[in-house]
């Protein structure tokens, strides 16, 4: 049997040592880059685990540490990960085992936090099962609207040709539509692509009057620190060289990920944002990406989002239920009645 030196290193990875890590793993995000984590969160806010074996990194993990006071307690936030999937490279079980247990000695055990782990995995796929067994000593969350992950997923692997096969008759149609509107759409990852896309994206607000969590401001920090490798993917429909619609999308490992879409005041008929969608699809598949996100989806809520991401006739998933851990009685308590109170908070601003 090969013998194997393990190590695990805890906040000895600079934010640009990280970036140069992320793009080793397939399974990548962007919400596990050091820019995301830097502008969410604050940088002096995170921490990093990295675990190697034999002195390569095999997995690798960015957490957002959270004390209310100079106290010992508090919570360890991880958000789409631990990550361990290494490109080309098969998968060692022994990698999520071993990640997952220096995550509950580091901020566990040392650090005596709660962590609260939102697993970049869906429920039925193999990445949850492995997931689930590496991280066997955490609670799932009981699931509810405000911890749900729900969206469609579209294997993008297939040909063009079968992929718009693949489509909703009503929503092809519109494809077929936008495409005889004499729309140009560029795409890039400047300051100035993104800039018009935020024009668009403001517009939007102003017409439409919702309440929304994004920080487009936060957005464009975040795009400005990104390493070209992570950059979002700012695709914008002109009409006339006017923008009339705009597209920002994450691609990393073997995935894409959709965040943001506006339509301006002037691109209302255009059906911009399905030429959009199509051209996105086109560049993934030349990169490789094997899985793209469509964001998140509530029949509910906003059925019209709901029905234009159902129209690619991807797979509806949901995300594993959050998973949470605590050895100290003090943390989880201050930590689950702090989450409680913002479902509180949530629920009502829902009715009012």
């Amino acid at each position: 049997m090969q013998s194997f030196k393990w190590e695990v290193e805890v906040d000895r990875t600079t934010p640009e040592a990280w970036s140069q890590l992320l793009d080793l793993f397939d399974d990548a995000n962007i919400y596990q880059t050091a820019a995301y984590g830097g502008v969410r969160w604050g940088e002096k806010n995170l921490s990093r685990i990295v675990l190697k074996r034999n002195d390569e990194v095999v997995g690798m993990a960015q957490l957002r540490i959270v004390r209310p006071t100079p106290l010992k307690f508090g919570m360890a936030y991880l958000r789409w990960g631990p990550l361990w999937e290494r490109r080309r490279l098969p998968l060692d079980s022994e990698v999520p085992m071993r990640l997952g247990r220096a995550i509950e000695e580091e901020y566990i055990r040392r650090r005596k936090l709660l962590v609260r782990i939102v697993p970049n995995a869906f429920v039925g796929s193999s990445r949850a099962a492995t997931m689930q067994a590496a991280l066997g000593r955490f609670v799932t969350e009981p699931s509810g609207p405000e911890n749900t992950y729900r969206t469609i997923c579209l294997d993008v692997r297939p040909s063009l040709e079968d992929l718009r096969k693949g489509l909703d008759k009503k929503w092809r149609n519109q494809l077929t539509r936008s495409e005889k509107n004499n729309l140009t759409v560029t795409s890039g990852d400047d300051s100035t692509q993104f800039c018009a896309f935020a024009d668009i994206y403001r517009q939007m607000l102003d017409r439409k009057q919702f309440e929304t969590t994004v920080d487009i401001e936060e957005f464009a920090q975040m795009q400005e620190q990104l390493p070209d490798s992570q950059r979002f993917h700012v695709l914008i429909a002109r009409k006339d060289s006017i923008p009339v619609a705009g597209l920002v999308a994450s691609a990393m490992g073997d995935s894409a990920i959709y965040l943001l879409g506006a339509t301006s005041d002037e691109g209302l008929d255009a059906k911009g944002a399905y030429l959009l969608q199509w051209t996105f699809i086109e560049l993934m598949r030349q990169k490789s990406i094997k899985q793209y996100d469509l964001g998140g989806i509530d029949p509910e809520a906003n059925p019209g989002v709901y029905h234009f991401k159902k129209g690619f006739s991807g797979v509806d998933v949901c995300q594993l239920s959050p998973l949470v851990a605590s050895a100290s009685a003090v943390s989880s308590g201050i930590v689950k009645a702090g989450l409680a109170v913002q479902r509180t908070l949530k629920q009502f601003g829902a009715r009012n």
